[in-house]
């Protein structure tokens, strides 16, 4: 049994369904779904990652939350430890490997930038590649065995947690936030006032592109006179 649903091809595979898309591998008919949303999860926290990144100033890398306290990343050492943290567990957990050194020779922001998409790009390929068994066979995840997915999903989680101690950096810059999950208060504010989504670039080529020659994220409305929390003063 088959039907294909807004370009999309599902075959009936026992014992669970599988998705055809364009440009995936298939497995035994298709593209098993059970883990397919980890996949594209990955896909999309890179480019979140490397949004931020675009959200500061060159002059900002030095910068920490507390200049006087060492115990807070600066924003030079929270995208050293995203490169070299992924590097290590994708290395050492997931026998992923993208064949070159995590950090550019150059360590300025759009090197960062440049090096990371390059080598999360290679590493959302061969996660493409897994089938279900590859997910679910144990790995050691420091001193303890998981599954290969439940590492990826803690993985995901410790990139989302670094992107937001980040996005606190900015607002303490007191620079603009474009959409990164959705709107803020330089969109437009709250969801429930219709804020639009508005992310700083396209795509990820855009992205580094725009970035590559000076900076050409979109522009920012502002909240137009309407509150940016649930509780404003």
């Amino acid at each position: 049994m088959s039907f294909t649903t807004v370009g999309v091809h599902i075959i009936q595979c026992a014992p669970c369904w599988c998705l055809l898309k364009p440009g995936f591998p298939t497995c035994e008919g298709g593209v098993i779904l059970k883990y397919d949303f980890l996949v594209e999860t990955y896909e999309t926290e890179r480019v979140k990652v490397l949004s931020v990144w675009s959200e500061f100033k060159d002059e900002d890398l030095p910068v920490r939350p507390q200049q006087s306290d060492p115990r807070g990343r600066s924003v030079h050492e929270q995208m050293v430890h995203q490169c070299v943290s992924e590097d290590l567990w994708f290395r050492n957990m997931l026998g992923i490997e993208v064949g070159a050194p995590p950090l550019p020779e150059e360590e300025t922001r759009t090197e960062f930038m440049k090096r990371y998409a390059e080598h999360s790009g290679k590493r959302l390929a061969l996660l493409q590649q897994k089938d279900e068994r590859w997910w679910e066979e144990p790995t050691k995840f420091f001193d303890v065995q998981r599954s290969r997915a439940w590492v990826i999903t803690r993985r995901l989680t410790h990139t989302s947690h670094h992107r937001g101690q980040q996005m606190a950096m900015l607002r303490m810059l007191g620079r603009d936030l474009h959409s990164n999950y959705g709107p803020t208060a330089d969109t437009g504010g709250l969801m429930q006032n219709h804020a639009p989504t508005i992310y700083a670039y396209a795509n990820l080529d855009a992205l580094l592109k725009g970035e590559n020659c000076g900076g050409a994220k979109s522009p920012l409305p502002g909240p137009g006179g309407k509150p940016v929390t649930e509780r404003p003063r």
